[in-house]
């Protein structure tokens, strides 16, 4: 199988390249290095040829609905587009496990894609997650001083590459639409995961916990995040993840 992956250099999408590689697909890295620009449209049509799915892991980091909206719409219409033109079949995009109530700042943007995929012409899959073991090393190392601001965020987190995984099992088969919604297995708060971390890494910060105003704030704190009962639990504990390869290969803190 060929498979196309949108976001091939990013937290998920270097592992999703991996598994596909390790299982003996080819797989079709879309990114500037490889002459493709998804905001602009630029190189897409041409890199699908052949190409039997795409799998669609794209990020971009803002707090901004607006912003978030226009880069997720942007980037999945000029997919669509590309893929009817090129002859794929199945389109893979990456989601958020219970943000259907938190039409707010980044998960404003992550709901217009899914939007976009529904309506659009190619046969699609919804794959949603929790956040990832990743997500409090991300924001830590997006902080500078001695204190950390962590917002009232309840999660169930699991690793990216057991996310990646899910992906590529996804990619192997027909069309699901909605598929069930991938999880860690045990519940956590945010701001422990990030005090756990810089322990394990002997850095002394101060974590403070705060509850973020408006819809945003809300559904970080409504325990949402952590998904419903209809779910795949994965098996990587924090912990575990903390102690193994990927947390040394994400360089610490």
């Amino acid at each position: 199988m060929k498979i196309a992956v949108a976001g091939a250099t990013g937290t998920v999408g270097k592992y999703v390249t991996r598994s596909a590689r390790d299982r003996g697909h080819k797989v079709v890295p879309l990114s500037r290095t490889t002459g493709v620009d998804l905001l602009a449209g630029r190189g897409i049509r041409e890199i699908l040829s052949g190409v039997d799915v795409v799998v669609d892991v794209t990020n971009k980091t803002t707090l901004s609905a607006s912003v978030a909206r226009r880069f997720f719409e942007t980037v999945t219409r000029h997919l669509l587009a590309a893929e009817t033109s090129a002859g794929v079949g199945h389109h893979v995009a990456l989601s958020i496990v219970g943000i259907d109530d938190i039409d707010a700042s980044y998960y404003a943007g992550k709901l217009a894609q899914e939007r976009v995929v529904a309506s659009g012409p190619v046969p699609w899959t919804i794959a949603r997650a929790g956040q990832f073991h990743e997500f409090a090393g991300q924001l830590l190392t997006g902080m500078k001083g001695p204190i950390a601001i962590m917002p009232r965020c309840l999660t169930r987190p699991v690793a990216a590459r057991d996310v990646a995984e899910h992906l590529v099992d996804l990619a192997e088969t027909a069309p699901q639409g909605r598929a069930t919604d991938l999880v860690g297995p045990r519940d956590e708060v945010l701001a422990d995961l990030a005090r756990r971390q810089l322990a394990h890494d002997d850095i002394r910060r101060r974590v403070v916990e705060v509850r973020f105003p408006g819809a945003y704030g809300r559904g970080l704190a409504s325990g949402s995040l952590r998904g419903g009962r209809d779910h795949v639990a994965t098996t990587t504990t924090f912990e575990e993840w903390l102690h193994g390869p990927d947390h040394r290969a994400s360089g610490r803190l």
